[in-house]
Parts: structure tokens; sequence; C-alpha cells
């Protein structure tokens, strides 16, 4: 067989969630030739893969929407306003914060479009494989794709894997979980159809019949409050989320367990709002996954690392490349979420350095993969945070390539 040509770009980025969509475009608006590799079919991150539906971090904390997040990613909300999904401010119920709601069909297409008109160039069903290294710098990637294997080089690369699988494929050491190992618990959001939604729905009977539940049921949910639950866009279908669960490593056998854990958990509490809670008399499971949602896994060694006090403090930088504003929510007990308020005026900047790979000159970081100690991560992982540090890092990944 023979070998395919090198293909060569100013920038490629690797994972195609909000963070890597955020810098494919950041990148491409300053000019660059852009290739975005992602492992999935389909692009978008925890928000189609996770059924996370919510662009959480796009807003301050507050009584009034104030956006803090436009740039690359006011062009994919654009996008969805065509595909008919209000991407207006909603404010949550249950934590008062505020949210896009997202439906996952339109977000898969909305990035479709919108990186195809921006001119980058995507490969799904694609993993970077291995890289090249000549001393501090990355020449190029071994793609591993439906197609065999090809490589492909560039003068600037982003890792906005989330689980930081370029960095360490280029020989970075990372870091598992906190300090201590310690990760943020999974989350399994679901979605239910069926409901009559003449009813309201009853949170009192719904943390009624879990209390019932708890006490025999195999799947016990550590959340007392009946969940985080709102109406999915155009499709009226309740999203819910009632499940977290402990992660002790990152091995594939825990990772295993989680998944069924998190589907003989959904068939369940379908089944005990069906029995319980008026108007859910013929819901049925439309949805999990297609995969748990992952809040957590390595963190690459950065040039700075953000700490909780930068942000709790709300610091202001001359360095700062992008906003982070969502509160510090802490996932390291599994259904006992603890927030903590952005300082200041309720938002903090990011510095560049925390988009930079400590070790290899030519590598950024886009979305989980910044820099973080454990209180700040807690923040920075959210989606609208991600797209942020994404069209930050593209744009410098850019600039680092020699694109004007």
């Amino acid at each position: 067989m023979s070998r395919k040509p090198e293909s060569t770009y100013d920038v490629i980025v690797a994972g195609g969630g909000a963070g890597g969509v955020g810098a494919a475009l950041g990148a491409a608006l300053n000019g660059a030739k852009v290739l975005l590799v992602e492992k999935y079919g389909f692009l978008g991150g925890a928000a189609t893969n996770s059924q996370v539906l919510a662009y959480c971090g796009f807003f301050q904390q507050g009584p009034e929407p104030v956006k803090v997040v436009s740039g690359a990613a006011d062009l994919v909300l654009r996008e969805l306003g065509k595909l008919g999904l209000n991407c207006e401010p909603f404010r949550s119920p249950t934590t008062s914060n505020w949210i896009i709601l997202l439906e996952p069909e339109a977000v898969k297409l909305a990035l479709d479009r919108v990186l195809a008109a921006h001119g980058v160039e995507v490969l799904l069903h694609t993993r970077v494989a291995a890289t090249t290294r000549t001393a501090n710098r990355i020449q190029s990637v071994t793609l591993a794709g439906m197609d065999g294997r090809s490589r492909a080089s560039a003068e600037a690369f982003v890792d906005a894997t989330g689980d930081a699988n370029m960095s360490m494929v280029a020989g970075l050491e990372c870091r598992v979980g906190d300090p201590r190992g310690n990760l943020q618990a999974i989350s399994a959001p679901i979605r239910v159809g069926g409901r009559d939604r003449s009813v309201p729905i009853d949170r009192e009977a719904i943390k009624a019949a879990f209390r019932e539940y708890n006490k025999t049921g195999a799947y016990p949910s550590a959340r007392d409050d009946g969940g985080i639950y709102t109406v999915i866009p155009k499709t009226g279908e309740m999203w819910w989320m009632m499940f977290d669960h402990p992660m002790p490593d990152l091995s594939s056998d825990s990772f295993s367990r989680a998944e069924r854990a998190g589907r003989e958990a959904a068939n369940d509490y379908v089944e005990l709002l069906r029995r319980h809670v008026s108007g859910f008399e013929n819901a049925y499971l439309v949805q999990t996954g297609p995969q748990i949602g992952i809040r957590e896994s390595r963190h690459p060694p950065a040039r700075y690392q953000l700490t909780g006090e930068d942000l709790l403090s709300g610091r202001r930088r001359q360095d700062g490349v992008a906003l982070a504003a969502w509160p510090l929510e802490d996932h390291s007990i599994a259904g006992k979420p603890v927030y903590r308020s952005i300082g200041g005026d309720g938002t903090a900047d990011i510095p560049r350095d925390a988009l930079r790979a400590r070790g290899i000159d030519n590598l950024w970081y886009a979305g989980r993969c910044i820099g973080a100690d454990a209180q700040a991560y807690a923040s920075i992982r959210v989606m609208g945070t991600a797209f942020a540090t994404g069209d930050a890092a593209g744009r410098e990944a850019s600039r680092a390539a020699g694109v004007p």
C-alpha cells in the first residue's frame, strides 16, 4: 500500500468540543489554515456526546445576565439561531445560574456549518495517535482514522481533547485529578419523554420517591433535591440530571462500570417517575449518553496554573486572554456539588500562560486542558468558558505559526 502524502497546516487542533471549535474558529478568523481532528462522528463535546444540554459560563452570576464570552462563540450561537434554537439566557431554577439551553442535533449541524463556512478542514472518526518532536517543538502528528494512518504537520498545535490526549502522546507528564489523584464525579443526564406537560413537575414528589428508593434501590442517588431538570427546546422532553458516580481512576474497567451503572440507573429512575410522580404515567426513557459526562481526567503541565484564589478574588491581569465567570462548581463528592462565586465584579482573567504548554513551545491548550488547580478547574471546565479559552488559544497559535 502506498504511503499517503503528508498534509501541511498552520494550526492543528485536536478535539471538537467547545474548546476545539473555539480554537479552530479563532485560528481561522486570523487567516490560518486549520485542521480539526475529532474522535467521534460529530462535533460538540459534552453537549452532543453526554447530554450536557446547556452552555454554562457565557454569563456572570447575578439578577440579570451579563454576557462575558463572545468572539468565535457568537458565530456558533448565530448559527444555532438560524436553526430555530432560542439562545437567550435562561436562569436555572435549581442553581439560579444563567445558561443557554441546547438541543444536540441542532448543535451538531450548527458546528458542521460554521466550521465549513470559515474554511476549517474537519476530520471526524480520527484521533491523534502519535507526535513527532524535535527538541521542544512538535513537528507533526500521526492521525489514526477509518482509512488507516496518515501524517499531518503544522507550525502550531492546540490540545482541546479534554483528556489531554495530544499532550500525553507528545510525552508530557500529566496530572490525574487533583494533587491527591481524586477525580470529580461523572454525571449521567438523561432525556425523558411522554410527560403530560399540562401537569407541573412536582419536585417534592420526586424527592419523596427517591427517599423510599434509596433505602433498597440498586442505584441510590446522592442528590436529595430532586436533581436538576428543565425542558429541552423544540422537543419538549424533560432533561434530568439525577445520577452522579464517583470515579476511582481512569481505567477502562472503572469507566465501563460507570457506563453500565448510568444506564441501569436511568431505567430505574424513569420507572420511579412513572409510578410515583403525577404527569409521568406515560413517561419513557428517550436517551442516555451516548456516553457518561466526564468532568475530569488528565491535566497537562502549563506555564501558569490558574488558582482558586485568582478566581475567588476576581483577579485582573494585563496578560488576560479570556474571562472566567462560572462559579467554582466542585463535584468532588458525587451528587453533592459545592458552589463558590467568582469574586470582584463576577469575572476573573485567564492569563495567556495558562493556555501554553510547559515543555513544548508550539503547543497550546483549550477547554479542560488549560492550566488550573483543583479549585479553578471546577470553574473553567464548562463549555462557555471553553469557547473563550479555545478562541484565545487558536488566535495565539495562529500568531505563533507566523500568520499575520
